[in-house]
C-alpha cells in the first residue's frame, strides 16, 4: 500500500471527523429543526457519536506517541491534559450551544468519576488480578492523587448542595472564583510534586515489566502535535451538534438530563480507559494507575474552573451539587478507593468491589 494511502487508513478517525464536520456544516444552523421522529434523532446520535469516538481514539493515540517520547510520569501527563482538553472542550460546547442545562459539567464530571473509579478501575484490577494473582504499585503515587481527589470532589460535588448562599445548588461568584483558584493552584502544585519533586512516586515499581515499547506512529513531535489537534478540533466542533440531538432526547422523549453527561464522559473516556486496562493486563498497574487516578483528579481540578468560569462570563446557571442518593454513591466509591489504592498490592477482591459499586450506580440511576 503506498504511504500516503496507509496513512489516510491509518487516520481514518480524523478523516472521518472532518468530512462528518463538512457534512454537518453544509445543512446548515437550521438541521436541528428537521429532526422530528426518534428514529431521525437515533440515526444522527449514531453518527456523532462513532464521528467523535473515532477522533478521540485519535486524539489518544497521538498524545500516546508523544507520552512514549518524554516517558513517565510525563508521558500518562500529556495524555491525560489531552483527554481533559476534550473533555472541557465537550462540556463547554454542549453548555454553549445546546438549551441551558445547569446540570451538564456536574452529571459529567460524576459520571466520570464512576466510571473510571468504579468500572474501569475495577475491570483493570480485576483483570491485571486475574492474570498476575496480585499486582504491585507505587504506593506514594497513587496516596498523592487520592489525598487531592477526596477533598476536590467533596467541595465541588457534595458542598453545593448545603450552601447557604444561593437557593440551589450552586456557588455564588465569589464561592466560586475562590474553588476555581483553589482547584487550579493545588493542580499546578500537583504537578510540581508528580513532575519534578517526587517524580519517582509516579514511576513504574521494581515488581513491573517496564514500559512497552511504542509501535503505533512514527511521526516526529511535531506532526504528532499537530496530528493530535487536527483530531481534537472535530471533537470540539461536533460536539456542539450533539448539543442538538440530546436536547431532543431530552425535551422531546423526556430521557433523563443524566444521559448527556454520561454519554460526555463514554466518549472522552473510551479511550484512555482503553488504554489504562491494557496496561493492567500486561503488568503495568502503574501507567494504569496514573491514567486512571490522573484523569479522576485532571477532571475535577479543571473541569470546575473552566465551567464555573464559563457560567460568570455568559451568567449561565452551573448548579454542581449532587442529590442525597449521588452524594451517598460518590461516597462510597471514594472510600472504597482510599482502601483500595491504601495498600500497595491488589487482587482479584478489589475489582470486584469497585465493579459492583459501578454496576449499582447504573441501576439507581437508569433502573427506574
Amino acid at each position: 500500500m503506498p504511504g500516503a494511502l496507509r496513512f489516510l487508513f491509518r487516520e481514518k478517525g480524523i478523516l472521518g471527523g472532518w468530512i462528518s464536520l463538512g457534512v454537518f456544516y453544509a445543512l446548515g444552523p437550521d438541521w436541528g429543526s428537521g429532526i422530528t421522529t426518534t428514529a431521525q434523532a437515533g440515526l444522527y446520535l449514531a453518527w456523532l457519536l462513532v464521528a467523535i469516538l473515532g477522533c478521540a481514539f485519535a486524539v489518544v493515540r497521538h498524545a500516546d506517541a508523544l507520552a512514549h517520547r518524554f516517558g513517565e510520569p510525563l508521558g500518562t501527563l500529556i495524555l491525560t491534559l489531552s483527554v481533559i482538553g476534550m473533555e472541557v472542550s465537550m462540556i463547554s460546547a454542549v453548555m454553549l450551544s445546546g438549551k441551558s442545562n445547569p446540570f451538564m459539567a456536574r452529571d459529567t464530571m460524576f459520571a466520570v468519576v464512576m466510571i473510571v473509579l468504579g468500572g474501569l478501575s475495577g475491570l483493570a484490577l480485576l483483570l491485571g488480578a486475574w492474570r498476575h494473582h496480585q499486582q504491585s504499585f507505587n504506593l506514594e503515587g497513587a496516596g498523592a492523587y487520592i489525598t487531592l481527589i477526596l477533598p476536590l470532589a467533596i467541595f465541588s460535588l457534595v458542598l453545593p448542595k448545603f450552601t447557604i448562599a444561593t437557593q440551589n445548588a450552586a456557588f455564588t461568584n465569589r464561592e466560586a472564583v475562590f474553588l476555581s483558584v483553589f482547584c487550579v493552584a493545588l493542580y499546578i502544585l500537583f504537578l510540581i510534586i508528580q513532575t519534578v519533586r517526587h517524580r519517582n512516586f509516579f514511576e513504574d515499581s521494581p515488581a513491573e515489566s517496564g514500559h512497552p515499547a511504542h509501535d503505533g506512529e512514527s511521526h516526529g513531535a511535531g506532526v504528532s502535535t499537530l496530528l493530535l489537534f487536527g483530531s481534537l478540533i472535530p471533537v470540539v466542533l461536533l460536539s456542539k451538534k450533539l448539543a442538538v440531538v440530546l436536547d431532543f432526547g431530552t425535551s422531546r422523549l423526556h430521557l433523563p438530563h443524566a444521559i448527556s453527561g454520561v454519554l460526555v464522559a463514554f466518549l472522552i473516556l473510551a479511550p484512555e480507559g482503553l488504554s489504562a486496562i491494557q496496561s493492567a493486563w500486561k503488568n503495568q498497574l502503574q501507567r494504569s494507575i496514573n491514567l486512571l487516578l490522573g484523569s479522576v483528579l485532571a477532571t475535577i481540578a479543571l473541569t470546575v474552573p473552566a465551567v464555573l468560569t464559563i457560567g460568570i462570563l455568559t451568567k449561565n446557571e452551573v448548579e454542581l451539587g449532587l442529590h442525597p442518593q449521588e452524594s451517598i454513591l460518590l461516597c462510597v466509591m471514594l472510600a472504597v478507593s482510599l482502601l483500595t489504592f491504601g495498600s500497595a498490592r491488589t487482587n482479584l477482591l478489589q475489582g470486584a468491589v469497585h465493579l459492583v459499586v459501578f454496576f449499582f450506580w447504573l441501576v439507581l440511576a437508569f433502573g427506574a
